[in-house]
């Protein structure tokens, strides 16, 4: 299928995805728990292919078949909001509580594009795609329900490529960028709690202090990532909160102090070790100081490692359809996390960034994603859903 035409079809249809993007702004939802939003976006699919959906995750994938015999390639379009209240002045804006802080909304949009089109060139189409609508990418695992659903296995076959999108609301405009290897970072959380024994602050040796232990443990860790670890394969452990006694008093020893941290690997076998030796270097310093340690690791997506060949293919296909100069290699992946990761450890592809900054701020005023104030230009809509298209066509085709 030619690049220019499909490119062509997706400007024609560039109102129509502002007005899916611009309303699934309006009813962002949270986590696992989408019921508008899965159903406008499945009503919005439903002539195109056969769609299959697991309400109790908010997940649906649409099969399109091909008109000729073939492999099948899988497209992600992740849809969930984040926790913030919104603070752009959009006339679109959110007011629910939630916001689509990250982007999931032109991520959306930018899906339906791409199964429209797919589907009115389906006679062209030498094999089988199918659309993740996803629920849950936030840190809530939905990319691995739908995996154990085995919902990437609807065509009756295992896909050989995958491709995702993702805008970014303070990179360069209209720029997609890619890179071979590591991508994104592996992201998940630590809880250490130490528990010692209560008592008068006046007398400390008659309890069992946990905030100084817990002192120690946070410096040590910082010790830990940066003298144990390889500088060029980078371990970043960040303490977020720190908890211990009460903000009323001072002489009192607490009998509990904890923190949290997030905890960014950028290869398997670092995402392994780190957690490891930080749960063995916590105990250490637990058994030095006579308390009790509690390390609770949370659920981490895995690192995002884009397989060459296919970045390749977005590369040439950029270059083809956009000009050469609208792709961006980058250098180093970044320390994000994303969900995505679970899908390319079962299906070689690649994970692709798209520039959609707002138009109208200087870039040093430009929000970044996640921000209650992040602005995204939706004029990249069709850009977005003629890639996706174009990568799955030119997968299959060859």
């Amino acid at each position: 299928m030619d690049s220019k035409s499909l490119l062509a079809q997706a400007q024609q249809m560039q109102p129509e995805l502002v007005q899916h993007r611009r309303h699934l702004h309006t009813i962002p939802e949270f986590g696992l728990e989408l019921p508008k939003t899965l159903a406008y976006v499945t009503q919005a699919v439903e002539d195109l292919g056969e769609l299959t959906v697991a309400p109790e995750i908010s997940c649906a994938v649409l099969h399109i078949k091909g008109g000729k015999p073939g492999p099948t390639v899988l497209l992600r379009a992740d849809m969930d909001a984040l926790a913030v209240t919104e603070d752009t002045g959009l006339d679109f804006a959110s007011t629910n509580g939630f916001m689509h802080a990250c982007g999931h909304d032109l991520h959306m949009a930018m899906g339906i594009g791409a199964a429209k089109l797919l589907h009115t060139n389906r006679a062209e189409l030498a094999g089988d795609v199918v659309v993740f609508f996803q629920s849950g990418e936030e840190g809530h695992g939905g990319a691995d329900l739908m995996l154990e659903r085995q919902m990437h296995m609807v065509s009756g076959s295992l896909p050989i490529a995958a491709y995702g999108l993702h805008v970014f609301s303070a990179a360069p405009s209209r720029n997609f960028a890619s890179r071979p290897g590591p991508m994104m970072a592996s992201a998940g959380d630590v809880i250490v709690t130490f528990t010692g024994k209560g008592g008068h602050g006046s007398m400390p040796w008659g309890g069992k202090d946990p905030i100084t232990p817990m002192v120690q443990a946070i410096n040590a860790i910082q010790q830990l990532t940066t003298k144990s670890f390889d500088a060029f394969d980078q371990v970043i452990v960040n303490v977020g909160w720190v908890r211990a006694g009460d903000t009323h008093t001072t002489n009192i020893v607490p009998e509990t102090a904890a923190f949290g941290a997030t905890i960014r690997t950028f290869s398997r076998e670092n995402f392994t070790r780190i957690r490891t030796e930080l749960e063995n270097l916590m105990r250490s310093i637990a058994a030095g100081f006579g308390v009790e340690v509690n390390v609770e690791f949370s659920a981490a997506s895995k690192v995002v490692i884009n397989t060459p060949a296919n970045v390749d293919r977005v590369k040439a296909v950029v270059a083809e359809a956009f000009g050469k100069e609208r792709y961006e290699h980058m250098d180093q992946p970044i320390p994000g996390g994303e969900d995505y990761a679970s899908i390319l450890e079962v299906i070689p592809g690649a994970f692709v960034f798209l520039g959609a900054p707002d138009p109208t701020a200087e870039p040093q005023n430009r929000h970044a994603n996640h921000s209650n104030k992040a602005v995204y230009d939706d004029s990249v809509l069709a850009d977005g859903a003629a890639l996706l298209a174009m990568l799955a066509f030119d997968a299959l085709a060859s």
